[in-house]
């Protein structure tokens, strides 16, 4: 991909946390790092010219300063984006690439595990985006990569993602599909333990999932991939799966007629809240 990683900016462990998991990103996929600190008003004009990094509070240009030492190779802009924070990030993302954000920035509120700006620039933006809280893993490399499927409908643009991220990464990908799995007693002709039942039914599930994946594990060779059928509910599964993920991969289903007011679904909402690793979410039809 060609296009930048954009990232939200305005001083807050949160934001500083997705400013270095970003810079890491677009580093190992060779794209450049623009920084946005969005919010307040327009700059006021000056007939002298103004250096951008004067523009932007002093937590905000030091970031900048620091991810350049440390990632020197890497291309990194930064500018002051006037107006409401959403706004601005999800008017960045039409141009397609990634947005990065904090889960909770300086308004945030105590207690809140993903603050309103993220949640509604994951609901709305074009592009995936990734939410990153102050204490994950910045780099996260050799870690898995998490993916939800359904086999039934298969997502492109989800499992394409899941597979281009574990390549970058160099990690394996573990897709998790979870399906309402029979349980208790049964009254059968022949006597039949029900352990037997639901182990027939999760692996005609399996089979229908890797099945599912062929195309992308084709054109992804390098990748190793486990796919696992799951009774539990997916949300659960995939927050489970977090603790020992890089990147967790959930999808944000965009109708074809956009509503007014898009949502991103219960198994994303509830991830974005109690996952344990970075997650990101990516819009597909």
């Amino acid at each position: 991909m060609s296009h930048a990683v954009v990232v939200g900016v305005d001083g807050s462990a949160q934001s500083t946390a997705a400013a270095e998991w970003a810079a890491h990103q677009a580093h190992r996929s060779g794209q450049a790092l623009r920084m946005i600190h969005a919010g307040g008003a327009e700059p006021a004009l000056s007939a002298e010219p103004v250096d951008a990094a004067q523009s932007l509070p002093r937590p905000v240009s030091d970031l900048w300063d620091h991810l350049s030492d440390v990632l020197p190779g890497l291309r990194i802009s930064c500018e002051h984006v006037p107006g409401h924070p959403a706004h601005a990030l999800v008017a960045a993302g039409e141009r397609g690439g990634m947005l990065v954000l904090g889960s909770r920035g300086l308004g945030g509120l105590a207690g809140l595990l993903v603050g309103s700006v993220a949640l509604r620039t994951a609901a709305h933006a074009a592009c995936p985006v990734v939410l990153v809280r102050a204490g994950e893993d910045g780099d996260g490399v050799g870690s898995d990569v998490v993916v939800g499927v359904d086999s039934a409908r298969p997502s492109a643009e989800v499992v394409a993602f899941a597979f281009e991220q574990a390549t970058e990464r160099g990690a394996k990908l573990r897709v998790l599909e979870s399906r309402d799995l029979p349980t208790g007693r049964y009254v059968t002709a022949a006597p039949v333990d029900p352990l037997q039942i639901t182990d027939a039914v999760a692996a005609a599930a399996l089979v229908r999932l890797q099945d599912a994946l062929a195309p992308w594990r084709e054109k992804f060779p390098r990748v190793p991939v486990d796919a696992e059928v799951t009774g539990w509910p997916a949300g659960r599964a995939l927050v489970e799966a977090s603790r020992s993920a890089s990147l967790v991969v959930v999808g944000r289903r965009t109708p074809r007629i956009r509503p007014a007011l898009p949502g991103l679904g219960a198994v994303a909402h509830a991830v974005l809240h109690h996952a344990h690793s970075p997650v990101a979410v990516v819009p597909h039809d």
